[in-house]
């Protein structure tokens, strides 16, 4: 009988603390076996409160976890800032959750990733330490962004990210000691399935996140390939921004239920026209974004070649920015990506790469100083703006001689007023050479900035833990200051250095 009521003490323990519970803690089956073994002592466990609901497969006999149950819906929403869930997700959550084959259409910035995460972690096998979930999407940055979220909703699972420019020998850690869901492009997924880097036999739902844009930049051959090696998947789950997507033979997919929200795009965008007397425009450019003033906005371009040659005129003339495009170093990029969330930088200079999928803040404005070939890009590019019912302004800047494309339609014309230049950024960004891996979190951060390095909470901007390092924002007056204070400190058991970048 004693040992009896230690095993359920120590149940109760561990699912009373749902930080510390994972997959490799608690022997969830030995939970389940309590009725047949202690009877006597089952109702003491139900009447304790627990709040767990084990769900019993009757054609496997395996126990699962619903962790929607253990971590209710609305402390995963309140990590991720979200008050009430969207229509949009409301429904995804209901029709996926009863469906196997699903296409999730919504317009750019609608909530798509927690649409479809929420009810994949709650049907996420406890006892399982293989992978279950495979999610591909097009760009390194989606799959970065994706990790994150999942990370922010703090289920317990393991998930990582794979995909190109990232060391292989990275990915043979992570991999090491299987995620619950793992999330890449396919380049590097296909990879790693050729090299029987992890099991499939255990992927029961793929998700082929902006399946369209995968497509669209040359991924079929690796795409077809994944489907093929996955032939234990229960659930597939296809997104897109766009109406016009195809979905692919090789897909397999039979009786698809369509969640189709594009008809709710960008309601409150606003696109108006500037008109450049001169056909280079740089002038013009330069006049626009004095006239928009200090707001947080991106210059879409063509050709990487046409950003350098923007990039260093705005630089001549004294307005700060960063770049974004697909021949950059994939740190070059994310950098990019921090400095502009941390308010290092207001504007980006970006090619379409930047259109979707980007863990970017709300922008005011975006601005095309060259018109992309098609409407779909056009869209994509506009969805960077007025996102989730918020207000945004779409700038096309023409030449006074240029044809607008049919697909444009009626614009405002904006008269530019003379202007000041855009004032620079009171911000500043930091490398600390310590990150997740280390233990490192963004208490200790802060406490290490506040106390050794003498910073008021107002001159501390945002804090970003990566895996190896991470960014600190810090008012640009202090920088050199905090450098000389903390740089070569130790932070828990590691050595940091501290730079600006």
């Amino acid at each position: 009988m004693k040992s009896e009521k230690h095993l359920i003490s120590f149940i109760i323990y561990r699912v009373n603390k749902p930080d510390i519970v994972n997959r490799n803690m608690l022997n969830y089956r030995t939970f389940c076996l309590v009725p047949s073994l202690f009877p006597s002592l089952f109702p003491i466990a139900i009447g304790t409160g627990i709040g767990l609901i084990f769900v019993f497969n009757l054609i496997c006999n395996k126990p699962r976890l619903s962790y929607l149950c253990a971590m209710n819906q609305n402390k995963i929403l309140e990590k991720l800032g979200i008050e009430t869930l969207n229509s949009m997700q409301a429904e995804a959550m209901e029709v996926i959750q009863k469906n196997r084959e699903i296409v999730l259409l919504s317009p750019t910035g609608t909530g798509k990733t927690v649409a479809f995460l929420l009810p994949i972690i709650a049907d996420l096998d406890v006892a399982c330490t293989e992978i279950q979930v495979l999610v591909v999407v097009p760009s390194r940055e989606l799959a970065i962004q994706i990790e994150q979220v999942v990370r922010q909703m703090g289920s317990g699972f393991k998930t990582n990210a794979v995909y190109g420019g990232r060391a292989g020998s990275q990915d043979k850690i992570d991999l090491k000691h299987r995620p619950a869901i793992l999330i890449g492009t396919p380049g590097r997924i296909a990879d790693h399935l050729r090299k029987d880097r992890f099991s499939t036999e255990f992927v029961k739902t793929l998700v082929l996140d902006e399946f369209d844009k995968s497509l669209e930049i040359g991924f079929e051959t690796e795409m077809t390939e994944i489907v093929s090696a996955l032939t234990n998947v229960q659930k597939k789950i296809l997104t897109s921004a766009t109406q016009a997507p195809k979905i692919p033979a090789f897909v397999k997919l039979k009786h698809p239920k369509y969640i189709n929200y594009l008809h709710e795009a960008i309601t409150q965008l606003t696109i108006k026209t500037i008109i450049s007397p001169s056909k280079d425009k740089l002038d013009t450019l330069v006049d626009a974004l004095s006239h928009i003033g200090n707001q947080p906005g991106i210059v879409f371009c063509n050709f990487k070649e046409s950003i350098q040659r923007v990039s260093d005129y705005l630089t001549e003339n004294h307005i700060y920015h960063g770049c974004f495009h697909g021949d950059m170093e994939q740190i070059d990029r994310e950098r990019t990506l921090v400095k502009f969330r941390n308010g290092t930088h207001q504007l980006i200079l970006a090619t379409d790469l930047a259109s979707r999928g980007l863990d970017i803040p709300e922008i005011k404005f975006i601005l095309h100083y060259q018109l992309p070939a098609r409407e779909q890009e056009f869209t994509h590019r506009n969805g960077r703006t007025a996102r989730m019912k918020s207000d945004g302004t779409a700038y096309i800047l023409f030449w006074k001689n240029e044809k607008l494309p049919d697909f444009i339609g009626k614009t405002i014309v904006e008269e530019i007023r003379p202007s000041p230049l855009p004032l620079p950024s009171v911000w500043k960004t930091l490398y600390v050479s310590g990150g997740r891996r280390d233990k490192i979190s963004k208490s200790d951060i802060a406490g290490l900035f506040m106390k050794q390095g003498e910073l008021k909470p107002d001159e501390l901007g945002m804090i970003e833990i990566k895996q190896e390092c991470t960014f600190v924002g810090v008012h640009a007056s202090k920088i050199e200051d905090v450098i000389y204070l903390t740089n070569n400190s130790k932070l828990k058991t590691k050595k940091i250095r501290v730079s600006e970048i």
